[in-house]
């Protein structure tokens, strides 16, 4: 029975979702659907693909990954396939695909076309469709047809270096409003050097240690640490530290170390 997940930016308080699955499951009556997240926000590829890029891996080998984030990006939206590691990764051609998986080579992509869909809400049409011809050869050379451009390439914020100092961004805030940075552990290590450092953000006091768990401080207490991802994170021990702290996605942070 293949895997089939789902990440959108649809919601669940409208029938969207509902009727995405609903194609898919016409179409495609075997498949087993697996919601990774439908909160994505509005038009947020950067965010959908920091989701998926954490979870797609620990799905088994065969596994389609469904991305209708941003959807409609423009008066004539591309969808595409791409083969990747074992894994079948079906998006529209926005700039997701290079956030998530880098650079793809021209032969382990295709575009899906479906002359029959409407000009609204074509992703429903195009994902039942698409699904609809992979379960029944499972030959990705066949599915929809051949891919001859460039797909559409974002690229992330990264961090700015110096001898001293990362200047970083806030990248997310997740469920529990901890609030995720683009300074990854390798990057903190190379810079840091094992030096003591302060992590300045808006006019809060600075976090001057890194924790290990959240409740390495006491109840309420601010703290720092590298989560499960790899990415370093403020958060506050059974508190909001977004709302808490005045954070906000794309705020900028400093780190400085110790020279």
């Amino acid at each position: 029975m293949p895997i089939v997940t789902l990440t959108t930016d649809f919601g669940e308080k409208d029938w969207y979702a509902a009727a995405l699955k609903g194609a898919i499951l016409k179409a495609a009556p075997a498949v087993q659907l697996v919601d990774i997240s439908h909160q994505i926000e509005p038009f947020d590829i950067v965010q959908a693909a920091l989701v998926l890029k954490n979870s797609w891996m620990e799905f088994p080998d065969g596994t389609i990954h469904l991305l209708a984030v941003n959807c409609v990006y423009s008066n004539q939206p591309r969808f595409v396939a791409v083969r990747h590691d074992g894994h079948y990764f079906f998006a529209p051609d926005n700039g997701i695909l290079s956030l998530l998986l880098g650079d793809i080579a021209l032969t382990d992509i295709r575009q899906l076309d479906d002359a029959n869909a409407p000009a609204h809400f074509a992703v429903k049409h195009i994902f039942g469709w698409a699904l609809g011809q992979w379960v029944s050869n499972h030959d990705f050379e066949q599915l929809g047809t051949a891919f001859e451009a460039m797909l559409l390439r974002r690229i992330l914020l990264r961090p700015v270096i110096h001898a001293h100092q990362i200047r970083g961004t806030v990248v997310h805030i997740d469920h529990f409003e901890n609030v995720v940075l683009n300074i990854e552990r390798e990057l903190f290590r190379e810079v840091g050097k094992n030096r003591s450092f302060s992590l300045y953000f808006k006019r809060n006091d600075p976090i001057v240690s890194l924790s290990s768990n959240y409740s390495d401080v006491p109840m309420g207490e601010t703290l720092c640490l590298f989560n499960s991802i790899g990415l370093l994170e403020i958060a506050i021990n059974f508190g909001k530290a977004a709302t808490l702290l005045g954070l906000k996605k794309e705020d900028v942070v400093e780190l400085v170390f110790e020279e």
